[in-house]
């Protein structure tokens, strides 16, 4: 019984993400029980074409643990051809009573942020997008070493609509 809902639940799991037609690279990497302020999250992405514009999102999933009411990301992008962009990002993570923003019913949130819009991936080959927090105290010059509550960092790629 218990193994025919666990392969339905898997087969709904699919049908739903194979349903998704403006989705061109959707992945996450999980956080081991802190992320560490030198490691970097990285995926590897080949568009499929150098013609059509796309957009990108930075998803995040973060529990109670998380105790900021925003994150600060460092993107860097590296280009087939070497050209390396650095971008500095914040997101707001809670809102001004402390709820949490994103989705989900439990006390595991899923966000899904804009990073960029309408991005035309003119060289052909594999782009390289690496993440990392850079969040710090208030008042401190050092940064947070390891920081808890973030499960998992994802990269989503989606067709732009204009």
């Amino acid at each position: 019984m218990r193994i025919n809902f666990i392969l339905s639940s898997l087969f709904a799991c699919m049908i739903l993400f194979s349903c998704d037609p403006d989705r061109v690279f959707d992945e996450y990497r999980s956080i081991p029980a802190e992320w560490n302020k030198d490691s970097l999250i990285t995926f590897n992405v080949t568009p499929p074409d150098s013609i059509n514009a796309y957009n990108v999102f930075v998803n995040l999933r973060n529990t109670i643990d998380y105790k900021y009411s925003n994150l600060f990301l460092i993107v860097i992008t590296k280009f087939p051809h070497g050209k390396v962009i650095t971008d500095t990002l914040e997101y707001r993570m809670a809102d001004q009573n402390g709820k949490f923003l994103g989705s989900g019913f439990t006390d595991l949130k899923e966000n899904k942020f804009w990073y960029k819009e309408k991005v035309v991936f003119e060289e052909s080959g594999e782009y390289k997008f690496s993440i990392q927090h850079a969040m710090r105290e208030n008042n401190e010059v050092d940064g947070i070493i390891d920081l808890q509550g973030i499960t998992d960092v994802g990269l989503r790629i989606e067709k732009s609509q204009n």
